[in-house]
């Protein structure tokens, strides 16, 4: 069965009501959202951060003026800038004005190791860096072994003040307060790009290798998955404004969306070096005109003040964002009753999760999609109106002009509603390949368009896609992912280690928690490992979010007749002794 744009069953209601199957995406580059935007919007609040606000107008202004420093200094049509920054109130100007100059935006994740880093700035050939000055040094270490020319560094200091001015920078590291105090005149240096072949992002995102590999998405697939999921989401139809730009007209009805455009307020977590955070809660909420509050790290508690402060309609995530909001203490007693949506993605939502929102927000509509960085962003969701059929556990049916299929994991024709296999996605928002990979790009998307996704999962007869199981190792933690490959290289490099397999040890809060089973040399080296120093050895060399969280030594991994490890067997051990522990 393929999930296309056919009426869906009348068992469910899944489809906003008063839009069509098929959207029109003008053609038009990313950069054009903002202009919209700042027009549309004016004086009212884009974004907050440690309460200093950034208006819509200002918005624009200062991204022209980054957009102009950077054509002054060469930066255009073809040229990759990384951003190394975790979300903070000078991110949204830095990412659009280099879309406005006509140059590639390619974020990076702030907590890099320095050979990650460096791997994947050459990987994308990036000319132009964006740093924060607290791990400059770090930075330093990566950039010898780069392609980049130019460094720009950005702090907290600017959060606070965009005049502000950096100490401690080397000779060649510049001031980010140079680029948003200059000319704020729209120069249209995106005049030229072609929407349909000029690069807007070269976002990078892992393989089953771990080897991160980059996913190019021009802007007319960009602006295509931004109007997708906005209008999915607010029940709106794409238009453009009278200067040509690329906005939205709200066709639901308030009772179906009590979220009005222009009306939006939230919290957001979520970062924008993450595709659900540029094109989510990024663009989609500046196309809304919603005022975000930025928070660079979870704290529960501080997240449930501003989300009363400030009166949120709406909150969004990944799911450990829930379940630690839920253990904050004397939430029942918090006057939540102005949020009207919660949506969740990144991982699953567990069941007896939603129903505990449901009893704390009674008010809201709560909904989770699906989708990759290969394809922009967003491939399904659940009804966002109020009267839709939301079925607990799925992720939805497909958004406009988008198709899903199930396939057969070795592969084959589509197999009918209810039969588990591979998710295949078709639409205008699949990417257009893989960076310098053409290989990976053939494996990844077959001949007729369609884009395997390396996830297990399972349509219904109402079209509904539920994602139970994933083909790759990968693990998911708090929303992130973790390949065991990566893990497992470096624990056979730790002296004693003879074998060693990494698997997902499930976890209310996390997701999944990386756990080694470890296999110790019949010798000294053997004898002397503990969990500890194991953990400790691989730990110092990944990202934060990937570090091990429990070393098991075994006499044995276990392996087919193949000679293939058999990790389901490992993985069903964790999953017994969780639940014979919560059981």
């Amino acid at each position: 069965m393929t999930a296309t744009q056919s009426a869906p069953a009348p068992t469910a209601a899944s489809w906003p009501p008063g839009l069509p199957r098929s959207l029109d995406y003008p053609a038009v580059p990313v950069g054009s959202i903002l202009r919209a935007a700042a027009r549309r919007w004016g004086d009212r609040t884009a974004f907050i951060d440690h309460d200093v606000p950034l208006t819509y107008t200002e918005l624009g202004r200062r991204a022209h003026a980054v957009a102009g420093w950077l054509a002054d200094h060469g930066i255009g049509r073809g040229d990759v800038v990384a951003v190394h920054l975790p979300n903070c109130r000078q991110y949204p100007p830095l990412y659009y004005g280099i879309l406005l100059a006509g140059a590639t935006f390619s974020p990076t994740n702030p907590l890099l190791p320095a050979p990650d880093l460096a791997a994947q700035l050459t990987d994308a050939r990036a000319k132009l860096v964006v740093t924060w000055d607290q791990v400059l040094p770090f930075v330093r270490g990566a950039l010898a072994e780069s392609p980049v020319e130019t460094v720009v560094v950005t702090g907290e200091a600017h959060t606070l003040d965009f005049a502000a001015r950096l100490s401690g920078l080397e000779d060649g590291e510049l001031d980010l307060a140079d680029l948003l105090a200059g000319d704020p005149t729209d120069r249209h240096l995106d005049a030229d790009l072609d929407p349909a072949g000029d690069l807007a992002h070269l976002a990078y995102t892992g393989g089953t290798t771990g080897v991160s590999k980059g996913v190019e998405l021009p802007h007319r697939t960009v602006v295509t998955n931004v109007l997708q999921s906005a209008c999915w989401t607010s029940g709106s139809m794409p238009e453009v404004d009278e200067a040509g730009d690329v906005t939205i007209r709200q066709v639901g009805s308030p009772e179906e969306y009590p979220i009005r455009l222009g009306e939006g307020v939230m919290v957001n977590l979520t970062p924008w070096f993450h595709a659900m955070g540029a094109i989510g809660y990024l663009n989609g909420l500046v196309m809304g005109g919603t005022t975000t509050v930025i928070h660079m790290r979870f704290d529960p508690a501080k997240y449930v003040e501003d989300a009363v402060r400030h009166r949120v309609t709406s909150i969004g995530g990944a799911p450990p964002v829930f379940v630690a909001l839920l253990q904050v203490p004397g939430i029942e007693d918090v006057d939540l009753s102005s949020v009207r949506g919660v949506a969740s993605g990144a991982a699953p939502l567990p069941v007896p999760l939603i129903e505990r929102l449901k009893q704390l927000l009674p008010n809201a509509v709560i909904g989770e999609g699906y989708g990759l960085t290969e394809v922009t962003m967003q491939a399904t969701g659940n009804p966002s109106f109020r009267s839709g059929t939301r079925k607990p556990g799925s992720v939805g049916v497909p958004v406009f002009d988008t198709e899903i299929s199930i396939r057969p994991l070795g592969g084959g024709d589509p197999l009918p509603a209810g039969e588990r296999g591979e998710v295949c996605i078709r639409g205008p928002q699949v990417m257009r390949g893989y960076a310098h990979r053409p290989e990976a790009t053939a494996e990844a998307i077959d001949a007729d368009g369609w884009f395997h996704s390396g996830d297990v999962g399972i349509l219904d007869e109402d079209g509904y896609l539920s994602i139970v199981d994933r083909t790759k190792d990968m693990l998911l933690y708090k929303g992130y992912n973790v390949f065991p490959r990566e893990l497992e290289e470096h624990l056979f490099g730790v002296p004693g280690v003879a074998g060693a397999a990494v698997v997902g040890r499930p976890d209310e809060q996390a997701g999944e928690l990386p756990v080694a089973y470890v296999v110790r040399k019949d010798d000294e080296t053997g004898a002397a490992l503990t969990a500890e120093s194991v953990m400790a050895a691989v730990n110092d060399k990944v990202t934060p979010y990937k570090r091990l969280r429990d070393v098991v030594f075994i006499d044995a991994i276990p392996v087919s007749a193949a000679g293939k490890v058999l990790k389901r067997e490992l993985a069903a051990r964790e999953r017994a002794a969780v639940e014979g522990t919560t059981g």
